[in-house]
């Protein structure tokens, strides 16, 4: 769960760096094909970047200021008594809750594509199709704005007679493969409904589509002024599917205008090194801190892989750590990662009543070492902040379950853990 709500949190900040650099700087070049790439890969990277581990040893935004778990309450303990409380029911509550609302959204704008995808497949299935090379055209006998989908094309028989034009455009949409560029964005838009950002390039996209389909058609040797003309007859309509190119669209000034530029910069292009740095940074920024020193996330903990030792020598007798980076098969807690860790301590934490009373709260950060056979030893406080608290945290971590060893070479190692606890209490209404 934590580690979704993470990804989901790295690649919306990727993608609003983005998408603000794309449409500040790069929407105003007249590079069409260029910039539909630039915006369909450069998405693409922005969802897979926050799948590469990068650890600094500085602490980051990520360490600073994304907040730890909360792992007790004010109004919990008091309600549990004597017993004490659930360590931290709020936190996974939250948790759930902004999944529950952020599925919900999600399902939303995926029945909201589905139904206009089921509607533009209602019209291919029952308009006569006629094969021709590399497309299909679909002829309706009715008046209707034009469309295409794939390798389908749908136009009317009045259009198609009297402006060839209209098909040349919508044959411009299938051979650049547009269709696919707006599936992709519109699964984009499910996956990241919330980000309005997201929503505008989608929308930039669908207008890059158009400039290129319209350059596709002067480039025929159709006249400019008679083209131009033909947009605006066509220009009022009923609006039709939104997963589909369509030879009415908006920004029809837009249109026309770049119809008239006859000489494209390409020193332009080069501005698209200017988003290098920026993501770069945004990367470092939300990167994960390996000091010992740093502020750090109670679901999301470094780990220090440590080079075996005699058995006779101490787990945590000064042995030198080496890079994370050599730890080839990480610790597992309960066949999941140190979120699934996180939430056994959580559930069997419990606020002290003595520190309920005097309102103490802060941060415990603990270190343990995993065994080779995956048992938990030498469990310590590294920085305290009141005994009562020292002691609970000490007690829930020394009890755990084994884990399933770390990995070097195909054999165990000790791995050692800085792991923080967080106390704090909640404030009375």
């Amino acid at each position: 769960m934590n580690a979704f709500l993470l990804y989901l949190l790295k690649s919306t900040l990727l993608l609003a760096v983005f998408d603000a650099f794309f449409l500040l700087v790069m929407r105003r070049t007249e590079h069409f094909r260029f910039n539909r790439f630039v915006l369909l890969f450069g998405s693409a990277a922005c969802l897979l970047l926050p799948l590469i581990p990068l650890h600094v040893a500085m602490p980051t935004v990520y360490s600073t200021w994304l907040e730890p778990v909360v792992v007790g309450s004010a109004e919990t303990a008091q309600a549990a008594g004597a017993e004490g409380a659930a360590a931290a029911p709020a936190a996974i509550s939250w948790q759930t809750l902004l999944l529950l609302i952020y599925a919900v959204g999600s399902l939303i704008i995926l029945l909201f594509f589905a139904r206009s995808y089921a509607g533009m497949f209602r019209q291919l299935r029952h308009a006569p199709g006629r094969k021709f090379d590399g497309y299909t055209l679909h002829l309706l006998s009715q008046e209707s704005p034009s469309f295409s989908w794939m390798r389908h094309i749908v136009l009317s028989r009045r259009d198609f007679e009297r402006y060839p034009a209209i098909l040349t455009h919508e044959l411009a949409h299938v051979r650049a493969g547009h269709s696919c560029d707006l599936l992709f964005a519109s699964l984009l838009s499910v996956f990241q409904w919330f980000n309005p950002l997201v929503w505008i390039c989608r929308s930039e996209l669908k207008l890059l589509h158009e400039y290129e389909a319209d350059d596709f058609v002067l480039n025929q040797g159709i006249d400019a002024t008679q083209y131009q003309l033909l947009l605006v007859k066509k220009a009022v309509g009923e609006k039709r599917f939104l997963l589909a190119n369509g030879f009415n669209h908006a920004q029809l000034k837009n249109r026309i205008t770049l119809m008239q530029i006859t000489y494209k910069a390409a020193w332009k292009k080069l501005s698209l090194l200017l988003l290098l740095p920026l993501l770069g940074g945004t990367m470092l920024l939300l990167a994960e801190c390996t000091s010992q020193e740093s502020i750090l996330p109670a679901d999301q903990t470094v780990v220090e892989e440590t080079l075996p030792a005699p058995e006779t020598k101490s787990p945590s007798a000064g042995q030198n750590p080496v890079p994370f980076s050599l730890l080839e098969t990480k610790p597992r807690f309960q066949d999941g990662d140190v979120g699934q860790f996180s939430h056994w301590v959580n559930e069997n934490l419990k606020y002290p009543q003595e520190a309920v009373k005097d309102s103490l709260q802060g941060r415990v950060t603990l270190q343990f070492t995993i065994e080779k056979d995956g048992s938990v030893t030498d469990v310590h406080v590294v920085r305290g902040c009141a005994p009562v608290l020292d002691e609970e945290a000490v007690r829930v971590v020394s009890q755990s379950p084994k884990w399933t060893p770390g990995l070097i070479k195909g054999e165990p190692v000790r791995v050692t853990y800085n792991f923080p606890v967080v106390f704090q209490l909640s404030k009375k209404k």
